[in-house]
Parts: C-alpha cells; sequence; structure tokens
C-alpha cells in the first residue's frame, strides 16, 4: 500500500529567509527538506530550487547544484573521524576542484566564523557535540552556499551547546544573506526563524505564508 509523506504541499521560500519547520515524528518534515535539498526525488508534483528543476539533471548535475548552492547540517554531524576539524571542513572543496592552498585558506577561514580556529587541528573524537555540530556547519558554509538546510541540528546537544548552534545559524542567516531552513521540533530552536511553518500527516496547516 502506497503512503505518501507530503501531500499537496505548495510552499515558496524566499532567498534570504529563516524559517523553521516544526511537527511530530512522521509529520513529512524530514521529507520536505530532503526534496527541498535535491536528495530525493518527488513521485508528483515539482521542485524548484532558484529557477532549476532537479527532477530533469542527471546525478552529475544535481551533485554539482548540492554543491554550488547548498549546505547541509544534520543531527548526526557526519564526520569523517580519522580527519581533522580542518580536513572536514576542506572535504567539500576538495570535491569542488579548488587547489590545495585555497582549500585550506578557506576552511581555516569557516573554521574562525564557528569559533574553532584553536579547534582545527583535533579530530572529531576529540571534541565535544557541539563542537562537532560547528565543525558540520563550517563544513557547510565553506563553499560559500546560498541555502542551508539543517535537519534537528540540536537533536544530539546538550541546550548550551543547543543554544550556541542556534545563534550561530541565526548569525549567518542575517550576516550572510543565506537562505536557512530549520527542520525541529523543538520551539528553542525554532523561536528566532522569521517564520514557522507547522507540519503534521504530510501536511502544511500553518506558516505558509510570510509574515
Amino acid at each position: 500500500m502506497e503512503v505518501p509523506a507530503l501531500r499537496g504541499l505548495n510552499i515558496e521560500i524566499k532567498r534570504g529567509e529563516h524559517v523553521a519547520v516544526m511537527g511530530p515524528s512522521g509529520s513529512g518534515k524530514s521529507t520536505f527538506l530532503h526534496l527541498a535539498g535535491a536528495l530525493d526525488r518527488p513521485t508528483r508534483g515539482r521542485v524548484l530550487i532558484e529557477g532549476r528543476d532537479p527532477s530533469k539533471m542527471s546525478d552529475e548535475e544535481l551533485s554539482r547544484l548540492r554543491n554550488e548552492l547548498i549546505g547541509f547540517v544534520f543531527q548526526t554531524f557526519n564526520l569523517i573521524p580519522r580527519l581533522t576539524a580542518l580536513e572536514n571542513v576542506m572535504l567539500p572543496l576538495a570535491i569542488k576542484g579548488v587547489d590545495g592552498e585555497e582549500r585550506m585558506r578557506r576552511a581555516r577561514e569557516a573554521l574562525e566564523m564557528v569559533g574553532l580556529a584553536h579547534r582545527m587541528n583535533h579530530r572529531p573524537m576529540e571534541l565535544s557535540g557541539g563542537e562537532q555540530q560547528r565543525v558540520a556547519i563550517a563544513r557547510a558554509i565553506v563553499t560559500r552556499p546560498r541555502i542551508i538546510l539543517a535537519d534537528e541540528p540540536t537533536g544530539n546537544l546538550d541546550s548550551a551547546s543547543a543554544a550556541e548552534v542556534v545563534d550561530l545559524l541565526t548569525r549567518l542567516n542575517r550576516e550572510l544573506g543565506v537562505t536557512l531552513v530549520v527542520v525541529t521540533h523543538n520551539p528553542e530552536t525554532a523561536a528566532p526563524a522569521r517564520r514557522i511553518v507547522r507540519m503534521r500527516d504530510g501536511v502544511i496547516y500553518e506558516g505558509n505564508e510570510e509574515n
């Protein structure tokens, strides 16, 4: 039996917006984020990212789109344990073909931006959960994306570390003009957003229009 994760969704997120998507487990919010980030393809309907339709792209074109436009931040950090913080942050630039000296300069700059210049040579297991998430954010912004998609970015953090991560993401949105979409069940994580979208059973029931 087919069970649709999303049903009749119609939403526009404008450039530079900070949007929080809230809802209980199973509401479809993570599916929504994966579609918005071109990680999944819709079975029906259409997703446009800056006017481009990912469903019409090859796998190579999709990878290039994600690498150039979108920075992802996940609950589980997804850092490579054997690499230092600096090497983890450099990785997307290596994939993009940026030369070694420029990779290192931009990775250092990103780590400085998230307040971790003093920890750049430490491996993930030598960092706290909050520090690991800040490394993940540095990795997300090092390619200078126009969009950051964050899926429960504070879910594995204590309250103090969670507040630091929320403040950091909010600052990136305000200072760099990056479009920020945060999926969360935590009201404190959603609070700084300019718009809160609420979902239930694959449907948006509140916040579809910008305030």
